[in-house]
């Protein structure tokens, strides 16, 4: 397969931000997750968790409860304000001031028709749901104390309201509340602090279910407001709550790091009387659980350390399959590294700066890569940054938020300065991608409706020269661009699943490749053949001829063999494509935790044959290697990978960041006591 000078970077000093809530729809199957920093992700459940969409943060916009309503988005936040979001254009689509102080929760009645916040004032209030907006409608009676944590009745017409040292029963109809239900705080020495209601569920049979600050689970008679149970789960804070769908069952997340089953079971086995009894104990965090869904077969969890974690319920899973075993997401299912091959460089992209870093040698025999940070390039506003991208021979720079995008000059000598583009086009108001042409003079931006903008760049101005748009009409973003080394080609991928090719010579749209029903994470164009080779979610892998607008013999061979089900199982999903110039039957992929080479003139693996046989076949002779050889060659040597990819030189860049790295910058977790310490 060859040899490669690596360069193995671990400067990049990611570090993801903690989760704060999520909410789970079930027609869409989609999860939605509040980071601390303000960031909304959306991970496609049907495909492979495949994180589908991701809507940066803003410092002026915190996000402490989110809420699906149908097919429509909104979050609440301390700023006091309810946003709801255009989920095609990824960014706030308005925001509305509820007047009561920061809100601490949100939650919509089943119906869907109101939405319900709890602020820090005391007051609950009701907005109706429009079609194009939500309209505040009333408060229900104002009580002493922030409001913590809503949960509807499924008729509509209550609503449990979690506060300090208590729980109320409103009647959504009066206004009123109806019942005063007080918490005990705990243990004698938690008797001077105030007891928090971290969450509460509003069930069926009015049932109220409540986890509150002193480590306990309480289980409520909502109809005659009495306590009906207690389980005491934690020696600190109980701080999330999930229902199964059935109501069978609730897990509830501490800051311990545990996450707790409970199931409505009979008392006597064959009795009628049932009761709720704690069942399973999980450890899939070290520090606090904030956010908990639970989605028939699964828990899915996540918390200060940053991981979303998503662990099957084994007595709820008929057949064992992909989707039914532990999954960790740790990384962004995107690249926040740009590579300029032609300089030796590389462009780090963090939620409010950039890092651009010039690769050097390593000191003695070592692979490490020594690198200098060329450059910090904060900027002004309130967005986070959305994507970035460094030209191929390091001459470019752009970046862009939801409101705004930057390009800048870089002048590369024994150091890099930079100056902005002052006057820049004004179709160049933001974007979702961006990507350079191989020659480093046209700027390709990804716009609204799957539009892509082409800008050409020069020493004295940057111009637009055309805006291409799908025939198809689709208005989902595009999150995956690229260009052809020869220039004339231009692969532009959106979230609807479509890939449009156009033409940069003509500037006209060339072709449609036919649409496969899993979302693509990763494609590049052939620098010789000019062939479209496209990794998608399901981990399937297809090769497009642009020229004869059809698959190639390679790519129905795949679909007609079929893949091996070790690579159809991996946990992540490839990111990047890279080819082999010293062998145009090879290329190049990569996911979190291996990269792969494989060459499409061997055959391909069956389920029979050995998949990871690289030990293998290098003790066997050389007559036999070539028998046992087959197309899949896999490198899990470097492990935690944000970045692979070839610099003009043939040498290889790894950019890693370990997990013990971030670990490392978490604050410290829960003290527990241990056996003999």
């Amino acid at each position: 397969m060859g040899e490669f000078k690596v360069h193995r970077v671990r400067f990049f000093g990611y570090m993801p931000s903690g989760i704060r809530c999520m909410s789970f729809n079930e027609r869409a199957e989609r999860l939605a997750l509040g980071r601390l920093d303000g960031t909304l992700e959306i991970f496609n459940f049907k495909d492979s968790f495949y994180q589908e969409k991701v809507i940066p943060g803003n410092d002026s916009r915190s996000v402490e409860a989110v809420c699906w309503v149908a097919e429509r988005l909104f979050t609440a936040g301390l700023n006091g304000e309810i946003t709801e979001y255009d989920l095609e254009n990824l960014c706030p689509k308005y925001s509305l001031d509820a007047f009561g102080g920061p809100i601490w929760t949100v939650a919509c009645n089943a119906q869907g028709t109101h939405l319900a916040v709890g602020c820090e004032d005391g007051s609950i209030k009701l907005f109706e749901i429009l079609p194009e907006k939500i309209r505040f409608e009333r408060n229900l009676d104002r009580q002493k104390g922030r409001v913590l944590s809503l949960s509807w009745h499924e008729s509509g017409t209550r609503i449990a309201a979690g506060m300090l040292d208590m729980i109320r029963i409103f009647d959504v109809q009066s206004g009123h509340a109806t019942h005063r239900m007080l918490v005990d705080r705990g243990v004698s020495g938690m008797r001077n602090h105030e007891c928090v209601v971290w969450c509460v569920a509003f069930l069926s049979d009015l049932t109220v279910i409540s986890t509150d600050s002193s480590g306990k689970v309480q289980v409520w008679n909502a109809a005659m407001g009495i306590l009906s149970s207690t389980h005491l789960v934690s020696k600190s804070d109980v701080l999330s709550l999930a229902v199964s769908k059935d109501e069978s069952s609730f897990v509830v997340g501490t800051s311990e790091g545990t996450v707790v089953q409970f199931q409505f079971l009979a008392n006597i086995l064959g009795g009628d009387e049932k009761a709720w009894v704690r069942t399973k104990t999980f450890k899939p965090h070290t520090h606090d659980v904030r956010a908990l869904a639970e989605i028939g077969t699964a828990v899915v969890s996540g918390g200060l350390d940053t991981q979303l974690v998503v662990r099957p319920l084994l007595d709820k899973v008929d057949i064992m399959s992909y989707d039914n075993v532990l999954h960790k997401i740790h990384f962004p299912h995107r690249s926040l590294v740009s590579c300029a091959q032609k300089a030796g460089m590389l462009l780090f992209q963090f939620p409010a700066q950039l890092e651009v870093w010039r690769l050097g040698e390593s000191e003695g025999r070592g692979e490490f890569c020594l690198g200098t940070r060329e450059k910090w390039i904060p900027f002004q506003g309130e967005d986070h940054i959305s994507c970035s991208a460094i030209s191929p021979c390091g001459g470019w720079l752009a970046y862009s938020t939801v409101s705004s995008l930057r390009v800048y000059r870089l002048q590369c000598d024994e150091h890099v300065s930079i100056s902005k583009v002052p006057k820049l086009p004004k179709v160049l108001r933001s974007a979702h991608q961006l990507s350079f042409s191989d020659d480093s003079s046209k700027l390709f931006a990804a716009s609204t409706h799957s539009m892509v903008h082409v800008i050409s760049l020069s020493q004295s101005e940057c111009k637009h020269l055309h805006t291409f748009k799908p025939k198809s009409g689709s208005t989902e973003p595009v999150h995956l661009l690229a260009a052809s080394k020869d220039g004339k080609w231009l692969a532009a991928a959106n979230r609807g699943c479509e890939i449009h090719i156009y033409n940069l010579h003509k500037l006209k749209p060339h072709c449609t490749v036919p649409i496969y029903g899993s979302c693509p994470t990763a494609m590049g164009i052939h620098p010789t053949s000019n062939n479209l080779l496209m990794v998608h979610a399901d981990r399937q892998i297809f090769e497009y001829s642009i020229v004869e607008k059809q698959y190639t013999d390679w790519s129905r061979r795949v679909q007609r063999e079929g893949l091996h089900k070790l690579w159809l199982e991996r946990d992540t999903p490839v990111t990047h494509v890279t080819f082999n110039p010293r062998n145009a039957a090879q290329f190049m992929l990569h996911d979190t935790y291996m990269f792969c080479i494989i060459d499409q003139s061997l055959p391909l693996p069956d389920n029979k044959c050995q998949f990871y046989n690289q030990i293998t076949l290098k003790s066997l002779s050389e007559q036999e290697r070539l028998s046992h050889a087959h197309a899949f060659k896999m490198c899990t040597k470097y492990q935690h990978l944000l970045f692979l990819g070839l610099l003009d030189d043939e040498s290889l860049v790894v950019v890693q960041r370990p997990l013990t790295d971030i670990a490392s910058q978490l604050p410290a977790p829960v003290r527990l006591k241990k056996f003999a310490t």
